[in-house]
């Protein structure tokens, strides 16, 4: 095994031990935290596989926003050192019967597809090339996804600052 291997699967790891824990602890906080250092583990992969601008849009979106967002509107609405209640019985065996059987349909999609090694470049990974394509309005295009991102982002915020408004309650003389 050579050096970049062994990085690819301590990245990986890490990965997959900050989700597991941002998903299994009780503590709403320490859970947002987890996920954004699942987050940067994702970013650091991009960085492996040689794409800097892709890790960048992760951490500015995903790190510097999204996970941002959800540690504002844990502090807004919940006590944020409040431990979660545990999970009811009757949702945890489904959920743990969901994972497995998504985690044996992915093993054997892996298992059974044929990877080729390529040595050649699949895609231009430049920034003027992905803006091009994320501005595009032709085939290859993706203004409408990037359109669709920008209105669930928008909506993510304006549902924040309904839920962080307080109603103030009329005196009654």
């Amino acid at each position: 095994m050579d050096a970049s291997t062994i990085l690819f699967y301590t990245i990986a790891a890490y990965i997959l031990v900050t989700g597991v824990l941002a998903v299994t602890t009780r503590k709403i906080f320490r859970s947002a935290i987890w996920l954004l250092f699942s987050l940067i583990g994702i970013a650091a992969l991009y960085f492996w596989m040689d794409l800097p601008f892709i890790a960048a849009v992760q951490i500015v979106v995903y790190v510097g926003g999204i996970v941002v967002l959800i540690i504002f509107s844990i502090f807004l609405t919940q006590k944020s050192g409040d431990q979660m209640p545990k999970p009811i019985l009757g949702r945890t065996l489904p959920s743990a019967l969901a994972s497995f059987f998504g985690f044996v349909f992915t093993i054997n999609l892996i298992w059974h597809h044929g990877f080729i090694e390529n040595k050649g470049i699949l895609f231009d990974p430049t920034v003027d090339s992905i803006g091009m394509q994320l501005l595009n309005t032709g085939e290859g295009g993706y203004i409408l996804p990037f359109e669709v991102v920008s209105m669930l982002l928008l909506a993510a915020m304006v549902g924040c600052i309904v839920i962080a408004m307080k109603v103030k309650k009329e005196e009654t003389i």
